[in-house]
Parts: structure tokens; C-alpha cells; sequence
């Protein structure tokens, strides 16, 4: 069975999958990846499901020793990868020699990024999911980031790995073709990001609603895989409420007493007790994930048919990406 050796850790890296369902309603959070898109096509172009298990590096990333040969790829925001002090490339198959070094740096690009191995990663499922909940110490390797020195096994490869390899054994170094995310996520400094109104949305006073929709919200360095923290018009009530704590889920924009939003992210609690402006759509939540601290983003409105349509627009786009990789691999 292949392995992989930890050599540096990097800021915050972790084990995730698309996450652990089902049981919110006994306060155990979903977890899973910031940014779905990117973990999902990072497994397709290794010949494994959508669901398995991968590397997500936060900034600053890791260094991973390979201890045989293998197949990966590198997708999300841009941590300068370099396999054995060489550049490589992101969104495609790479084939990895034994011994060799996978070394990232930080982010020129995005925030997050996926590495993916042809067979997953051998770790043990906790209610259902590989996916790692630091806090609570569950799931992943260990319930904990990576450290310097951790190795972890890989498992079998798929018929579409096994014939990845075929051909990356012919080819110096990598494929010649990539998938391009951009119809998906978008790694601009400045992202509009669309949303739908929260149940507490006509609470607020006209003011804050306008200044909403119409000023730019910075995310500040105060923010992480449980919230990005926001700053800009504060945003006021008409008039002071009591609200019972009610369910919250990835993308919610919830207003605390400060006046400032906070975005609730993968590692958000299930539920809350300030009022919700807002619910950033999922098609969105990528690209809402791979904007950098210190940069803006200004808030669409869409209506809940426009959502599902962008939703099931983006589920075409990763069906024919997989297909396109399937026959790129089987011919």
C-alpha cells in the first residue's frame, strides 16, 4: 500500500471529505471541505469518487514524501507546488516518483488547496465521514491537523488511475490537457458573491439594507474554516429583538450585536442565536472560501429559483468533467 510522509505541516492542514451528514441534530457540525468544487475535480482527475478524502492546506502548505510511486492532483488556490524543485502543474494527473518531494509555499492565489491520491486516503471513517473536526478532535488523522513526521497510507487504485498511469508513464512529466475551474469558482481579489435574503432580513433598518447590497464587506485575518469575519457598514435592527438559537448551515451571514456580519463557514456550529441577514448560495461557496483576508466582497441578490438553477448548472459542468476525464483516461 502506498504512503505519504509528512515533512513540513504547513499553517493548517488537514484530512477532509465531503463531509459528515446527518448528524446535526445532535450538534456534531458537517465539517468537510471549504472549497467542495475543487476537492470534488481533484478526485475525478485521479480516478477516485467525488467523496473520497484528500489534503486541504490553508496559506501555507505542507511538504509530503512519497515512499512509492504515485498519481495525484493539485487543485484549488495556488500555493506554488513544486515537485522536487520544479514548478508543477495544478488541475491535472501528475505522476509521482518514488522518493520524490511535494513542497508548497503560500498563497499567490485562493486561500485553499486539494491534493488528491489515486485510492483516497487510508484513515478511519467517523459517523460516515473521513472529513477532520479539529475542535471537537474527530475524524481525519487523528481528530487533528497534520504534523511534521505523520505518515499516512493510500489505497487502491481505480481502473481510471490505473490507466492515468499508463500514460503518464509515456509522458515526461504530465498530461498536456487540465480542467479549467473557472466556470465554477472565480479567484478574483474582489468577488460578488450572491445570496438570498435571511429570515431576519426586514428586521434591519432601511439603511443597513441598502449599505448591504451596495458597499463592499472586507474579510478580515480574524477568520477561519468556523467563520470569515467581516467589516464595513454596520448594520442595525429597527428595534431590539429576543430570538430563540435556530439552525444555521455553511454560507449563513448571521449579525451579531457588534453590527458586523460573519459569514458561517464548513466548520460552523449547527446552530445560532443572532439575527440572519442573509444565506450565501451554494454554488457560490467556493469562490466565497478561496477570497483572501484583507480583500472585498459585495453582496447579489438572487430569488431561490435563480439559486437552484445556478446549482444544477454547475452539477452539469462536474458531470461532464468526469465524464471528459474518464474518456480522456479509458479512451
Amino acid at each position: 500500500m502506498n504512503s505519504v510522509r509528512v515533512l513540513q505541516a504547513g499553517l493548517y492542514t488537514t484530512v477532509q471529505d465531503l463531509g459528515r451528514f446527518g448528524y446535526q441534530k445532535y450538534g456534531v457540525i458537517v465539517s468537510g471541505p471549504m472549497d467542495a468544487y475543487s476537492l470534488r475535480i481533484a478526485n475525478l482527475l485521479v480516478g477516485n469518487e467525488e467523496k473520497e478524502a484528500v489534503i486541504e492546506m490553508a496559506l501555507a502548505g505542507a511538504t509530503l514524501q512519497f515512499n512509492e510511486s504515485h498519481v495525484i492532483a493539485i487543485t484549488g488556490g495556488d500555493l506554488t507546488p513544486k515537485l522536487d524543485g520544479k514548478p508543477v502543474p495544478m488541475w491535472r494527473p501528475i505522476l509521482v516518483k518514488k522518493g520524490s518531494v511535494l513542497q508548497f509555499r503560500f498563497a499567490i492565489k485562493g486561500c485553499y488547496a486539494y491534493v488528491s491520491f489515486a485510492g483516497g486516503i487510508h484513515v478511519p471513517k467517523i459517523m460516515d465521514s473521513k472529513s477532520t473536526y479539529v475542535r471537537a478532535g474527530i475524524g481525519g488523522y487523528g481528530g487533528r491537523t497534520l504534523q511534521k513526521g505523520d505518515t499516512f497510507a493510500c489505497g487502491d487504485r481505480s481502473p481510471i488511475a490505473e490507466a492515468l498511469v499508463h500514460q503518464l508513464e509515456r509522458a515526461p512529466d504530465h498530461l498536456s490537457w487540465s480542467v479549467n475551474p473557472s466556470p465554477l469558482i472565480t479567484f478574483h481579489n474582489h468577488s460578488f458573491i450572491r445570496i438570498m435574503k435571511g429570515n431576519e432580513f426586514e428586521q434591519f433598518d432601511k439603511g443597513s439594507k441598502y449599505a448591504f447590497f451596495h458597499e463592499n464587506y472586507t474579510i478580515t485575518t480574524q477568520s477561519d474554516r468556523m467563520g470569515y469575519r467581516l467589516t464595513g457598514h454596520l448594520l442595525s435592527l429597527t428595534e431590539k429583538f429576543d430570538m430563540l438559537s435556530e439552525a444555521v448551515t455553511f454560507g449563513t451571514i448571521q449579525v451579531p450585536p457588534n453590527g458586523q456580519p460573519i459569514i458561517l463557514m464548513a466548520d460552523s456550529q449547527t446552530t445560532g442565536g443572532y439575527p440572519k441577514i442573509a444565506q450565501v448560495i451554494s454554488a457560490d461557496l467556493a469562490t466565497l472560501a478561496q477570497t483572501r483576508p484583507n480583500t472585498s466582497v459585495r453582496f447579489q441578490e438572487v430569488r431561490l429559483v435563480e439559486a437552484e438553477a445556478i446549482l444544477l448548472e454547475h452539477k452539469r459542468i462536474l458531470q461532464q468533467i468526469a465524464a471528459r476525464i474518464k474518456w480522456k483516461a479509458l479512451g
